[in-house]
C-alpha cells in the first residue's frame, strides 16, 4: 500500500467515525449527497425507460411497428384496398428484420343503442393476427372468433353505451349509395387506458369488415408489420418504402409504408420530452454530487491544515499531498455510490414488483409508475459520476499548493 492511500484511509476512518465537529458532519453530508444523487438518477432513468416501454407497447399493440397502406382513393373519397396477396407478402417477408406480418381491415361505423350512440372504427382481425396485446388488455369475455359477428369493445365505449358482454347492438355504416346495418354480439371488453384508441376502435372478424367494404378475401386495408429490433424502425421503414412506395399494383393502387412514429407522432413526441427531462435530472444530480463532495473536501482540508504543514515540513510534495486528499475523496465517492446504488435498486424493485406508487390512468395511460432497469445505462451513469467527481476533486486539491508550512503548522 502506498503512502498516499494509507494516509487517505486513515483520514477517512478517523473523520467518519470520530472526527472533529466540523469534519464529521462534512463527511456525512458529502456521503449523503453522493448517495441521494445516484439513487435519484437510477430511479429517474428506470421510470422514464419504463414509461417509454409501456406506452410504446400499447401504441404498437394497436398499430404494430410499421403499416403498409393504400394511398389511392376512389371517386367517393374512399381508400381503395391493398391487394394482400402472396406476391406482396413475399416482398415484405424478404426483409430479414421483419418478424410478423398480418392483414387488417377498417370500416367507419356507428354503434347505437336505445339511449345513446357512438362513432367508431371497426377493425377486422385476420386469422394470422397476433392477439397477444388484446388478450393482455381483456377485462371481460373473450376475443372475437373467426367467421362471426362478435364484437370486442373497450371499457370506455361499454360504459358510454351501457353495454355488457353478451348484449347485442346494432351498427350502421354509411356509403355513397345506401346505409348498411349489422347486428353484433358483444363478446368481450378490453381496457388499455389509451383514450385515443379505447374510444375509437372495436374489433371483429376481418371477413365481416371486408363484406361491409365490398371487398373480396384478397383485399384489405393493409398490412401491419412487426420487426425484431424496434431500434431499427427508421431504417427498416425506409428500406420497405424504397421497395414498395410509388409502385402501383395491377389495379393501379399505390401503396405507402409508415412507421408507428409517423402514425402516432404526438405520443412519441411526448416520450422524447421525457428523455430531455431525465437528461436534465442526471446533469443536476451530478452537479449536486460534485458540489457536496468538493465542499466536504475543502472543509476536511481546512480542518487538516496543520497536518498538511507537517507533511510539507517533512518533505512531502504538493502533488503527494494532493493525492492523499484525492484518494480520500474517491473513498468517500465510492461508499456514496455503493449506498446510492443499493437504495436506487431497492426503490426500483419495490415499485416494479409491488406497484407502490399509483397513477391516474386517464392522464398517464398507466395505472402505476412503470419501471424498466437498464443495467448498462446505470453502469455508464456510475462511471461518468466517478470520472467527473475525480477530475473536479483533483482540481480542487490544488489549494494545497498555496499553503505555507510555517504558517499552517501553527493553525488551530
Amino acid at each position: 500500500m502506498n503512502f498516499e492511500l494509507f494516509i487517505a484511509q486513515k483520514l477517512y476512518s478517523d473523520d467518519a467515525e470520530g472526527g472533529k465537529k466540523y469534519s464529521r458532519p462534512a463527511v456525512r453530508i458529502a456521503l449523503a449527497g453522493i448517495a441521494i444523487g445516484i439513487a435519484v438518477m437510477i430511479v429517474s432513468l428506470s421510470v422514464v425507460l419504463g414509461f417509454k416501454s409501456e406506452v410504446s407497447n400499447k401504441v404498437t399493440g394497436f398499430g404494430s411497428h410499421i403499416q403498409l397502406l393504400s394511398l389511392t382513393y376512389d371517386h367517393n373519397r374512399q381508400m381503395l384496398p391493398v391487394q394482400t396477396g402472396d406476391s406482396l407478402l413475399k416482398i415484405v417477408r424478404s426483409f430479414p428484420e421483419v418478424d410478423h406480418v398480418q392483414r387488417f381491415a377498417l370500416k367507419m361505423g356507428l354503434l347505437k343503442t336505445n339511449s345513446d350512440f357512438c362513432g367508431i372504427t371497426f377493425k377486422g382481425l385476420s386469422a394470422e393476427y397476433d392477439t397477444a396485446f388484446l388478450a393482455s388488455s381483456l377485462v371481460e369475455g373473450n376475443l372475437p372468433q373467426p367467421a362471426s359477428t362478435q364484437l370486442l369493445i373497450s371499457r370506455r365505449v361499454a360504459d358510454q353505451l351501457q353495454l355488457k358482454v353478451g348484449d347485442r347492438v346494432f351498427a350502421y355504416f354509411l356509403s355513397s349509395q345506401s346505409m348498411k346495418a349489422r347486428r353484433f354480439r358483444i363478446c368481450g371488453i378490453f381496457q388499455t387506458n389509451m383514450s385515443d384508441y379505447d374510444s375509437s376502435y372495436a374489433m371483429t372478424d376481418i371477413r365481416t369488415v371486408q363484406k361491409l367494404n365490398g371487398w373480396d378475401e384478397t383485399e384489405s386495408s393493409g398490412y401491419e408489420i412487426t420487426i425484431h429490433d424496434f431500434s431499427k424502425l427508421s431504417d427498416v421503414t425506409l428500406s420497405l418504402a424504397q421497395k414498395i412506395n410509388n409502385h402501383p399494383d395491377s389495379k393501379g393502387v399505390i401503396y405507402g409504408v409508415y412507421s408507428i412514429r409517423e402514425l402516432a407522432p404526438h405520443t412519441f413526441s411526448w416520450l422524447s420530452v421525457l428523455d430531455m427531462n431525465v437528461v436534465m435530472i442526471i446533469i443536476l444530480m451530478i452537479c449536486v454530487s460534485v458540489f457536496t463532495v468538493v465542499s466536504g473536501l475543502l472543509i476536511i482540508m481546512l480542518d487538516k491544515i496543520n497536518m498538511i504543514g507537517i507533511f510539507k515540513a517533512l518533505g512531502a510534495t504538493n502533488f503527494s499531498i494532493r493525492r492523499v486528499f484525492a484518494n480520500f475523496a474517491i473513498l468517500l465517492v465510492g461508499k456514496g455510490l455503493i449506498i446510492g446504488n443499493i437504495v436506487g435498486f431497492l426503490l426500483c424493485y419495490l415499485q416494479q414488483f409491488f406497484h407502490v406508487v399509483r397513477l391516474d390512468a386517464s392522464v398517464y395511460y398507466i395505472s402505476y409508475v412503470p419501471i424498466q432497469i437498464n443495467y448498462l445505462y446505470i453502469l455508464i451513469i456510475n462511471i461518468i459520476t466517478i470520472i467527473i467527481t475525480s477530475v473536479v476533486i483533483f482540481g480542487s486539491s490544488h489549494l494545497i499548493s498555496i499553503s505555507n508550512p510555517s504558517k499552517t503548522m501553527r493553525y488551530e
